[in-house]
């Protein structure tokens, strides 16, 4: 199983590394890619068309790589807003007001790290392994 993180901008970079780095302390599997749904769609039609299980979307302003991935997949996507300008609202708006039929599920902004628990609760639904990781967090967090 295996997750693509698109950034919006390698600006986006700093949620990137909060993503990731919960991912590898789960040891999911992860790419990471550079795709701007305004100055290249077409790269993210095709990264969206590809064999990932999740997606997570990071991308701040309009942030519309989501959406944009997630009108182009059946797989479940993930949206982060970045807080580029008016403090990251601008983006989350964006991102939880998408039209019917096009979900994202968009988590705070900044937030990675969320993104990246989502992202393998998704997963653990047909991994046991991730499952017990999963378990074993929550008691670390209750500790």
């Amino acid at each position: 199983m295996k997750v693509l993180v698109v950034m919006g901008s390698k600006s986006d970079s700093h949620v990137a590394e909060k993503v990731t780095s919960v991912l590898d302390e789960f040891g999911v599997e992860y790419d990471i890619e550079v795709a701007s749904a305004h100055r290249n769609p077409k790269k993210v039609e095709e990264l969206a068309r590809k064999d990932y299980d999740v997606f997570i979307a990071i991308a701040g302003l309009s942030a519309a790589l989501p959406g944009v991935i997630a009108a182009h997949t059946i797989k479940p996507v993930i949206g982060v807003p970045v807080s580029a300008k008016l403090g990251g609202l601008d983006a989350l708006l964006s991102m939880a007001q998408l039209p019917p039929g096009v979900p994202v599920a968009t988590v705070g902004i900044d937030n990675g790290k969320n993104a990246a628990l989502l992202a393998i609760e998704i997963l653990a639904l047909r991994d046991e392994r991730l499952r017990e990781k999963l378990k074993e967090h929550r008691e670390k967090m209750r500790g």
